[in-house]
């Protein structure tokens, strides 16, 4: 899919496309911060010249951030499409997303992000401490 081909359509309502189709390209800089807004929690880094999307939480327990890799793990088997898992320190986890087989993002980056964000994961999730 060509970054000008982007739909402004909700992510959560796309299914991720295969990986293996010739048009896919890397979108540009300007293309994935149209998108951000929809991942307002996750960062766009920069990691060696590769547009990533990047995301941490803080979870209850070491064996709370395997239970929340094993829902994400879930949710990337049925898109097709499987991001980078870190497990840091006992309860620290983070999550990049980026199209391996182009070396860049894609719109299927942005939906995977979006319906992680929707993954109800509350239950082991350390709580912020109040204001």
């Amino acid at each position: 899919m060509s970054t000008s081909r982007i739909s402004l359509t909700r992510l959560t309502d796309k299914k991720c496309v295969p990986c293996n189709l010739k048009e896919l390209r890397p979108m540009n800089e300007d293309s994935a911060r149209t998108l951000m807004p929809q991942v307002p929690e996750w960062n766009l880094v920069n990691d060696a010249g590769i547009m990533k999307l990047r995301r941490s939480w803080t979870v209850k327990t070491f064996s709370k951030g395997l239970n929340f890799f094993k829902i994400v793990a879930g949710l990337a088997e049925s898109e097709g499409h499987h991001p980078d898992l870190h497990l840091v320190g006992w309860n620290n986890v983070v999550i990049e997303i980026w199209t391996h087989a182009i070396g860049g993002l894609t719109e299927n980056d942005f939906i995977l992000a979006a319906k992680i964000d929707k993954l109800d994961v509350v239950d082991l999730l350390r709580r912020k401490p109040s204001d």
